[in-house]
């Protein structure tokens, strides 16, 4: 006995469950199957083209399909600026604190730069944070008089970067000794908050000038203080 033939006894077997019933495969199936197959293929060869490279194959492509993805990036680049509404190295004062910093944070990164203009190392990482700042859109960065976010402040710690996201601190430079002071470069800062996970390098953007293709050093970790004194500077902000 076939258990896979049409026939009337084995039509009674699979009724009393002794046989599984039978799949049938319709033309319906066979023409539903193929669809969707070149529904995914359509899909495939659209979803890297950019709104331009959709227009142009207006005359060619199904209006519907262009349209839904048309609809899909116009969707995704809106995603991307809501994202990226930062762009600007931005001095705040000590009443803006909590709502520039601390709440903001639960919802972006926060890159907070403690300086004072007489110092030369301050004054060299205010013009990385500010290139940075063109760079990564997503992530808010910040400079404020050291002495104004925390009283008595000592200028020997300075320059101090304090880095937030989700709503707390999650990293702290004291000073650019690690990074050879004066010879410090924008890569060694962007290197440092890429590890705290503070910049989205998907989001990176060129300066003008500059095509992002700088090759990326490997450094060593170390630790943050460089032998300097720690402040907890999460309380008395």
């Amino acid at each position: 006995m076939n258990p896979e033939e049409d026939t009337e006894w084995n039509d009674i077997l699979r009724k009393h469950g002794i046989l599984p019933q039978q799949i049938k495969i319709t033309q319906n199936d066979i023409y539903d199957s193929a669809v969707a197959q070149a529904q995914e293929e359509e899909s495939k060869r659209l979803e890297g083209l950019d709104l331009d490279e959709l227009a142009e194959l207006e005359d060619d492509e199904d209006d519907q399909v262009l349209a839904q993805y048309r609809q899909q990036r116009l969707a995704e680049i809106k995603a991307q600026a809501d994202k990226e509404k930062f762009g600007e190295l931005k001095h705040i004062s000590e009443p803006d604190y909590k709502r520039e910093v601390t709440e903001a944070s639960r919802n972006s990164w926060i890159v907070v730069h403690l300086f004072r203009d007489s110092i030369p190392e301050c004054k060299l990482m205010n013009r990385f944070l500010g290139e940075l700042a063109q760079m990564y859109r997503a992530t808010k960065f910040v400079k404020i008089i050291s002495v104004e976010c925390i009283h008595n402040y000592p200028d020997a710690n300075l320059p101090t970067l304090l880095v937030y996201g989700k709503g707390d601190m999650r990293g702290q430079l004291v000073r650019l000794d690690k990074f050879g002071g004066m010879r410090t470069k924008r890569k060694d800062i962007e290197d440092y908050l890429k590890g705290l996970g503070a910049i989205d390098l998907a989001l990176k953007r060129a300066l003008p000038g500059e095509d992002g293709s700088r090759a990326e050093d490997s450094s060593d970790d170390e630790d943050d203080s460089g032998g300097r004194m720690y402040f907890d500077l999460s309380k008395g902000i």
